[in-house]
């Protein structure tokens, strides 16, 4: 089958666009962070939908205002935050699996809910690839973020599924509070209260939350102190000595001091990538 190439032109493109797949998983040695999807869970649904491999690369939004015009007929699916979608003007109703044509336009709207979006197309885009992923990250790739005029680069298939019946995608999996987590490595060292402190209150997410990691607004008095560096990951959650707890996301460092209370889940730590500013959640802890 001969591969016809084909682009995709940001004809507008709001803050926080990236392109990720699963991640860069030869990078920690380095002290370099996995990045990829924060919300890995919408990321694999859309690239099975598709029939593309595991760690074909996508658009991740982080705000509505997207709009992209494809040169050549392609299969894109929309999956992750609930968003109004437009092609051509014209509303989508199901976005799950959209059938493109050479000159189409599409625009993303508001997200009715949640907080990231997933724009996959077939084949995946394609990119050069650093430490084996094709993940944005200042410092390792070129640019390090997507903006308005860039072009990305996709292969053009004869269309071969059938779009009679698409798979509805809902969102209720993210819409709960309960994100599931274990102890942490440091979680000994927190008093009995403090434990049932951390166990019963609902946490709402503050401002100053981004792929680095999300800080909640509720402190947790503690008498801790930092400890020797230590290895992270995403979903690490931290308690600072000021009594911050801070989640670790996709594009944190390798390496962190403050006591490791929490691991989230990867399905928790797709619920959290979901959640918007000022949204509440609660720490379920598993046995």
């Amino acid at each position: 089958m001969k591969e016809v190439i084909g682009k995709a032109k940001l004809l507008r493109c709001p803050p926080g666009t990236s392109l990720q797949d699963e991640g860069r998983l030869s990078g920690a040695k380095y002290g370099i962070p996995s990045s990829g999807a924060m919300d890995q869970r919408s990321f694999r649904w859309a690239n099975h939908l598709l029939k593309n491999t595991s760690n074909a690369v996508a658009l991740e939004l982080s705000q509505p205002g997207l709009q992209i015009q494809f040169t050549q007929a392609c299969l894109i699916a929309l999956v992750g935050a609930n968003a109004l979608v437009n092609l051509n003007l014209n509303k989508v109703s199901n976005s799950s699996l959209i059938a493109i044509t050479a000159g189409d336009i599409l625009e993303i709207g508001a997200f009715l809910s949640g907080s990231r979006l997933y724009l996959c197309i077939q084949g995946g885009f394609q990119v050069e690839r650093y430490l084996e992923s094709g993940s944005d990250f200042e410092s390792i790739t070129f640019p390090f973020k997507r903006g308005t005029h860039d072009l990305l680069t996709y292969f053009s298939y004869p269309q071969s599924q059938n779009l009679g019946a698409k798979p509805k995608w809902v969102t209720s999996w993210f819409e709960s509070p309960e994100i599931e987590t274990y102890r942490g490595a440091d979680w000994g060292l927190l008093s009995l209260a403090q434990q049932e402190l951390i166990r019963s209150t609902t946490f709402h997410l503050s401002k100053f939350s981004n792929r680095m990691g999300i800080q909640l607004e509720e402190l947790v008095s503690n008498q801790l102190k930092e400890l020797p560096t230590n290895p992270v990951f995403p979903g690490t959650v931290q308690l600072t000595p000021g009594g911050k707890i801070i989640v670790l996301m996709r594009d944190a460092g390798v390496t962190g001091g403050y006591p490791r209370i929490l691991q989230l889940t990867e399905e928790g730590q797709s619920i959290l990538a979901q959640k918007k500013v000022g949204e509440p959640i609660r720490f379920q802890l598993l046995a």
